[in-house]
C-alpha cells in the first residue's frame, strides 16, 4: 500500500516506499535506504504472511466438520494433510511465489496491479482491453468480499481457544470478539507506523511457536510424515471418488492468503518475500500442519479443535494470547490492503473519490480512509454476530479467493504470452494446469452456498456492480459535457476579440476533457464577468503504472495571451497532489506561480437521471446517488480550501 506524505514532491513520491521502502523489483533489496535484506525478510513476515499463517488455527478442524462425512481415521488424515502439503507447494509456493511474482507492474502487485500489466499488453481499445478489465474488477470485488471474512475468522478462530482451557467462558467468547473488532477498527485512524514495528518480532514468534508446537507433536506419531508423498492425496481421491472434491473447499483455507502474498509485494520486493516464505514461513506451516495431523491420529477427539488441544497445558494461555496478537496482525494486513485497493481503485477511475488521511509525515504507506474503515467494521462485526463460530464462517470463506485465484490464472496466461517470449514455453502450459486445479477449488466452494458461501459472493457482485457502474456513469458524464460544450481553442480565439477586464493572479480551471471549455470557465466569465491575467486549464490523469515517470508528469503547452493547457499525469500508487506537483513541475517548465495569488475553479455537477440511451434508470440513479456522495476534489487533490471555487452545474445523463 502507497501513499503520499505532505511533505514529499510527486517527484519523489515515485522513488519513496512504504513500510520499508519500496523494492521496485529489485532482487538484492536495494533502493530500501538503510534497511538490509534480513530487515526486509523481517517485515515481510511481519505485514504479508499474516493471513495465510492464521490459517492452521481452523482448516484441519474444518476438513472433518460434520457436513464433509469423514472419519478421522489413519488414511483419512495423511491424505487430508497431503491434500494441504501439496495445495500449498502447487498454488502458494509455485504459482504466486516463484511464477506470478514475476507479473509485478514496476514493483507492484495484485490484481488491480496484474489486470493494468495485462491490458497494456493487448492493443488499446480492443473487445480484449475490455474484458481483462472486466475480470480485473470482478476479481478485486471478490478479493474485498473474501477480505472482511479474514478478520472475522481469524480473530474468532483465536478467542474460541478459551473453549478448550476454560469452557465455562463459551458465551464470552462472541463479545469478547467483537470488542477485540472494535478495538481494532477505532485504532486505524491514529496509523499503524509505532505498532507496525512490533509486527514482524510478534508474528515470527508466532511461526516459531507453530514449528515447535509440530516438532513436539510429530514426535509423538511420525507415521504422519508419510503425508509429503502426493500418493496419499491421489488415494484419498480414490477412495472417496467424485465426492473428494469437496473436502478442497477445507482445504482451501490452507491456501487463502496466497493472493495476498503478491498484492503485499511492493512494500518490500519480490525477494524478500520469497526468502521469506522457502525458508522460514512454508516450513512452519508445514510442520504444524503435520503435529495437528500427529496428535489427531493418536487422539481422533481431539480433532474438535486440533490446534489448541496440541499446546501443552501450561502454554495455553499464553498461545491464545499470541494467537488473538497474531490474528489482529494479520486482519490490520487485511484492512491496510483494503485502504490501498481503494485507493489503486480510486485512482484508476472505479470508485468515487473518499477523504484520505495520512497518519504519518515520513512513511508513504500510511493512509486511512474512513469511509472503507467504517464500512469493513460494520461487515465484519455483523459477520461474527451471525454466524458466531468460525465454523460457520469457514463454510463462507473460499468461494471468492477461490474465483479471484481463476482470474488471476487466465491474466497470468495473457501477460505471459504477450510480455515473457521466452518464458512462455513453460508458463502457459503450468497455467493450464492451474487453471484445473483453480476450477476444482471453485467448483468444491461453490457447493457450500447455501451454507454461507452466497455472503461473499453476493458482496463481491454488489462491489461489481458499484464500480462497473462508476466507471460507465463517469463515460456518460464526460460524454454530455462535452456534447453541450465549446471547443476550447475557438472559444479562447474569439473571446480575446473582445477579451473582458483581466484582474491579476492565476486561475486554475481542473476539467476532465481538455479540448472543451470547463463550465466552471464559462459560469465565472457569466457571473464575475472578469478575466485573470494567467489561466490555466489542468487536467488530471492517472497511468496504467504504480508511479509516473518524471518525463511524463507535466505536460505544459501555450494556447496563446496567457493560456495555458496542462496535463498532470500519476500513477495509480501515486498521490494526487495537485497543487505540490504543479508548483515543482511548472518551476521546471519556467511558469513562475505565486501560490497565495493562485485561485482553483472547479465545476462540481449536479447528475440527474433522465430516461436515454446509456444505462438503466435505477443505475443512473445510484451513480447519481454515488456521484452526490464523493469526496470534494479539493479533499482529493489536497487543493487548499481558501484557495477553490466550486461552480455548479446540472448534467442530464
Amino acid at each position: 500500500m502507497s501513499a503520499g506524505s505532505p511533505q514529499p514532491s510527486a517527484a519523489s513520491q515515485g522513488r519513496q516506499g512504504d513500510v520499508s521502502g519500496r523494492a521496485q523489483g529489485q532482487a538484492s533489496g536495494q533502493g530500501h535506504g538503510r534497511v538490509g535484506l534480513f530487515g526486509l525478510v523481517v517485515g515481510a513476515v511481519g505485514v504479508v504472511f499474516g493471513d495465510i499463517g492464521t490459517s492452521p488455527l481452523y482448516t484441519l478442524r474444518e476438513a472433518f466438520n460434520p457436513h464433509y462425512g469423514l472419519t478421522a481415521n489413519h488414511d483419512t488424515v495423511l491424505g487430508i494433510l497431503s491434500l494441504v502439503f501439496w495445495a500449498l507447494t502447487v498454488v502458494v509456493t509455485f504459482k504466486y511465489v516463484t511464477i506470478i511474482m514475476r507479473a509485478d507492474n514496476e514493483g507492484e502487485g495484485g490484481i488491480m496491479a496484474l489486470m493494468a500489466l495485462a491490458q497494456r499488453s493487448l492493443k488499446p481499445g480492443s473487445k480484449s482491453v475490455y474484458l481483462v478489465g472486466l475480470l480485473g474488477v470482478f476479481g478485486a470485488s471478490l478479493f474485498f468480499g473474501d477480505g472482511v471474512i479474514t478478520p472475522a475468522i481469524s480473530v474468532l478462530s483465536a478467542v474460541e481457544g478459551l473453549e478448550v482451557v476454560a469452557p465455562q467462558l463459551h458465551d464470552w467468547i462472541v463479545p469478547i470478539t467483537v470488542l477485540v473488532l472494535a478495538a481494532l477498527f477505532a485504532s486505524q485512524r491514529f496509523g499503524t507506523e509505532k505498532v507496525g514495528r512490533v509486527f514482524g518480532p510478534i508474528t515470527i514468534l508466532w511461526f516459531l511457536s507453530l514449528a515447535a508446537l509440530g516438532v513436539l507433536n510429530i514426535t509423538h506419531e511420525p507415521e504422519v510424515l508419510k503425508a509429503i508423498n502426493p500418493w496419499w492425496a491421489a488415494r484419498f481421491f480414490v477412495d472417496h471418488s467424485w465426492g473428494g472434491v469437496f473436502i478442497l473447499g477445507a482445504v482451501v483455507l490452507a491456501v487463502t492468503g496466497g493472493e495476498a502474498i503478491y498484492t503485499d509485494m511492493g512494500h518490500f520486493g519480490a525477494r524478500p518475500v520469497r526468502l521469506g516464505w522457502y525458508w522460514f514461513v512454508l516450513p512452519s506451516l508445514m510442520l504444524n500442519y503435520l503435529g495437528q495431523g500427529a496428535l489427531v491420529l493418536e487422539d481422533p477427539t481431539a480433532i474438535r479443535n486440533p490446534f489448541f488441544i496440541g499446546v501443552p497445558e501450561w502454554g495455553r494461555w499464553p498461545m491464545i494470547l499470541l494467537a488473538t496478537a497474531a490474528t489482529v496482525i494479520a486482519s490490520q494486513a487485511v484492512i491496510t490492503g483494503g485502504f490501498s485497493v481503494a485507493r489503486q481503485a480510486m485512482q484508476l477511475g472505479y470508485i468515487p473519490r473518499m477523504r484520505i488521511k495520512h497518519t504519518s509525515s515520513e512513511t508513504i504507506g500510511q493512509i486511512y480512509i474512513p469511509a472503507i474503515n467504517w464500512s469493513m467494521a460494520v461487515i465484519v462485526i455483523l459477520l461474527v454476530l451471525s454466524f458466531r463460530s468460525s465454523s460457520s464462517l469457514a463454510a463462507a470463506y473460499g468461494i471468492s479467493v477461490s474465483m479471484t485465484m481463476l482470474i488471476d490464472t487466465l491474466l497470468l496466461a495473457i501477460v505471459a504470452r504477450a510480455l515473457w517470449p521466452k518464458a512462455r514455453r513453460w508458463v502457459l502450459p503450468c497455467c493450464v494446469g492451474f487453471f484445473v486445479i483453480d476450477i476444482a477449488f471453485v467448483v468444491a466452494n461453490g457447493a457450500k452456498v447455501l451454507q454461507g458461501a452466497w455472503f461473499p459472493l453476493v458482496l463481491g457482485i454488489v462491489l461489481f456492480t458499484m464500480l462497473r457502474t462508476w466507471r460507465r456513469g463517469r463515460q456518460l458524464l464526460r460524454d454530455a459535457v462535452q456534447a453541450d460544450g465549446l471547443r476550447l481553442d475557438t472559444f479562447i480565439s474569439g473571446l480575446m476579440l473582445a477579451p473582458p477586464v483581466r484582474v491579476p493572479g492565476t486561475a486554475i480551471f481542473m476539467t476532465s476533457d481538455p479540448g472543451v471549455v470547463p463550465h466552471a470557465f464559462m459560469h465565472n466569465l457569466k457571473h464575475n464577468k472578469v478575466l485573470h491575467e494567467r489561466n490555466l486549464f489542468l487536467t488530471a490523469e492517472t497511468l496504467d503504472v504504480p508511479y509516473a515517470p518524471r518525463d511524463r508528469r507535466l505536460e505544459l503547452r501555450e494556447i496563446g495571451d496567457d493560456f495555458y493547457k496542462v496535463t498532470v499525469r500519476f500513477g495509480f500508487m501515486d498521490t494526487p497532489d495537485v497543487p505540490l506537483a504543479l508548483m515543482r513541475a511548472c518551476d521546471l517548465e519556467g511558469l513562475d506561480l505565486d501560490p497565495m495569488d493562485t485561485t482553483y475553479f472547479v465545476g462540481r455537477e449536479t447528475v440527474v437521471a433522465k430516461r436515454r440511451v446509456g444505462m438503466p434508470m435505477w443505475r443512473d440513479k445510484l451513480f447519481a446517488l454515488m456521484h452526490r456522495n464523493a469526496a470534494p476534489a479539493n479533499a482529493y487533490f489536497r487543493i487548499p480550501g481558501n484557495r477553490l471555487v466550486e461552480l455548479g452545474a446540472q448534467v442530464e445523463i
